[in-house]
């Protein structure tokens, strides 16, 4: 029988897999495209090409130079945002291309 010192939460416990798989960084690359588009919103998500993580920095793909400007302007708030919708610190760096 377990003892209550044994027992963890459903989330702690899918974390953990998660992680001795190694399949976090998966996870992590869907969950920030989704996250970019729901951040941005549609207008955004509309000139976005490619949204990609390569560790902590986040690349990003877009089809306009003007939107590429306004947005690098805001670069901070973004993966302030981005790591909010997150849940924990993923984005170090936003590189906007």
């Amino acid at each position: 029988m377990a003892r209550n010192d044994d027992k963890q939460s459903l989330g702690d416990a899918l974390r953990d897999f998660l992680k001795q798989r190694g399949l976090q960084k998966g996870i992590d690359q869907v969950n920030i495209a989704e996250a970019w588009n729901e951040v941005l919103g549609p207008g955004v998500a509309g000139y976005t090409l490619r949204v990609q993580l390569r560790g902590s920095t986040l690349y990003v793909s877009l089809g306009s130079s003007v939107l590429r400007e306004e947005l690098s302007l805001g670069s901070s708030r973004i993966i302030g945002m981005l790591n909010e919708r997150m849940g924990r610190e993923v984005v170090e760096k936003l590189v906007l291309r």
